[in-house]
């Protein structure tokens, strides 16, 4: 076999740095964990960290981006399976709680995310994974009367909003099961009041 080339090196060290990042991230946060940690755990210097990333905030945003990327397609697959909006809905909540309730999403994604990117940074990041498929299926409900009519943008943020707090609160629990019930019964009723009756 041939040594593999510079852009596969390349590409290979940097899969690396996040994979090292993401795990020492969700293990124990981001504050929790250095630069050079992370380097010396992945087997890499820090001038291979410095030519791939900015610094540290810049590879927990490649963390974040690659676990945006992940849960969108998992939410993807779930709502595309059933074929009425209803059960496409149920569909999401259900996935997005499960998804909520992975030690590495709930640290990185719920925690660290908002307050390591910033506040906008993090929300405009959500607009273009989770909350612009929502924002694009509650378009969708509300042209085939499904939903009442309301502006999907906010409609979404609103719902998204609710459910990671849902995710939090599961999270926090101690009783999780007890927590997991009642949160997917309470947002179920919240979003009930979106059906014409």
């Amino acid at each position: 076999m041939p040594p593999p080339s510079q852009e596969e090196r390349s590409r290979l060290t940097r899969a690396a740095l996040v994979r090292t990042a993401r795990r020492m991230f969700a293990e124990r946060g981001y504050a929790q964990v250095s630069a050079a940690e992370i380097v010396a755990a992945a087997g890499l210097t820090r001038g291979a960290l410095y030519h791939h990333f900015t610094d540290k905030q810049d590879l927990f945003r490649a963390v974040f981006l690659e676990l945006e990327d992940e849960i969108t397609a998992e939410l993807t697959a779930a709502m595309d399976a059933p074929p009425e909006p209803a059960a496409k809905l149920l569909a999401g909540l259900h996935t997005i709680l499960d998804i909520f309730d992975r030690p590495d999403v709930l640290r990185i994604g719920l925690t660290d995310a908002p307050a390591v990117l910033g506040w906008q940074a993090w929300r405009d990041i959500e607009a273009e994974h989770g909350l612009g498929l929502l924002v694009g299926f509650l378009e969708g409900a509300v042209e085939a009367g499904l939903v009442l009519p309301a502006p999907a943008p906010v409609l979404a943020q609103l719902i998204l909003s609710a459910v990671i707090e849902a995710g939090l609160l599961i999270a926090h629990a101690d009783d999780r099961r007890q927590a997991r019930a009642d949160a997917e019964q309470s947002l179920l009723v919240l979003l009930s009041g979106l059906v014409p009756r």
